[in-house]
């Protein structure tokens, strides 16, 4: 029978995930703590509390080089570390002299970076640390979703790519399984699906962008996965993974067994 495998949430938006041996998925279909932070540029055509583009925020897909940091959100004490190296480039909480520490920190590493989206750029400046650390407000999409791929469609996209070592975190989702074909996944679009005690409706399939080009130990641009996607699989869009609602959200576990409904 399929199960879980390992389970990711990324607290800050396009930044590095963090390993979970549970999750909490909520009413209507976000995984608690997972993307509750952004840092945004000053321009953004959004209020802080409001979903955006990614685009409007220093992230993976313009920033590589984010792939370098390591990020630890503690969700009782409210604080955010930020390490580069095993070096600590900032660390504190949510107060507003917090933020600016942490702001501070990330503008500066960020127009270190050859590729960055700050470089001529004046009107993104000053960025601003947005959301409340708790609630996950600013995924891909505005709906939020929950996504998932599996084991086995992650070796076949390897192999086609002539890439043993591809990394699963290039891919950046919440649920990854085991025990299905190549690709099943795909399948389920439009289909109910049980994980542990939490039902989903499998919305579509997950378009992938620029942040996958970045290798994510090295922040190096090393794989062009769109392309790669499109020619290997003859996709008619870069599609890896699916994204995934819920009602009535609920705990998953690594290990908790994978049913269609």
């Amino acid at each position: 029978m399929p199960e879980v495998v390992a389970l990711y949430r990324y607290p800050v938006k396009g930044f590095t995930p963090q390993s979970c041996g549970h999750i909490t998925v909520l009413p209507g279909g976000r995984v608690a703590g997972d993307r509750v932070l952004n840092f945004r540029f000053a321009d953004a055509p959004a209020g802080d509390d409001e979903w955006c583009r990614k685009q409007n925020g220093v992230v993976l897909v313009n920033s590589p080089g984010l792939a370098r940091l390591q990020v630890t959100f503690d969700d009782q004490t409210q604080r955010l570390k930020i390490s580069h190296l095993n070096q600590i480039l900032a660390e504190s909480d949510l107060s507003e002299a917090g933020r600016q520490r942490l702001v501070d920190a990330i503008t500066g590493y960020v127009l270190s970076q050859t590729e960055n989206p700050l470089k001529g750029q004046p009107a993104r400046l000053p960025l601003k640390l947005v959301g409340d650390g708790v609630s996950p407000r600013y995924q891909d999409n505005a709906k939020g979703m929950v996504t998932l791929h599996s084991r086995e469609s992650l070796a076949s996209a390897a192999a086609a790519f002539n890439d043993p070592s591809l990394d699963e975190a290039r891919f950046r989702h919440n649920i990854v399984i085991e025990g299905v074909p190549a690709w099943e996944e795909q399948a389920w679009i439009g289909r109910k699906l049980r994980i542990g005690g939490v039902e989903f409706t499998v919305e579509k399939g997950e378009v992938r962008c620029l942040a996958t080009h970045a290798n994510p130990r090295t922040g190096e641009r090393d794989l062009q996965v769109m392309q790669m996607l499109l020619r290997a699989f003859k996709q008619k869009e870069p599609t890896f993974g699916i994204g995934m609602l819920s009602s009535a959200g609920g705990e998953i576990r690594v290990g908790d067994a994978v049913t269609l409904l």
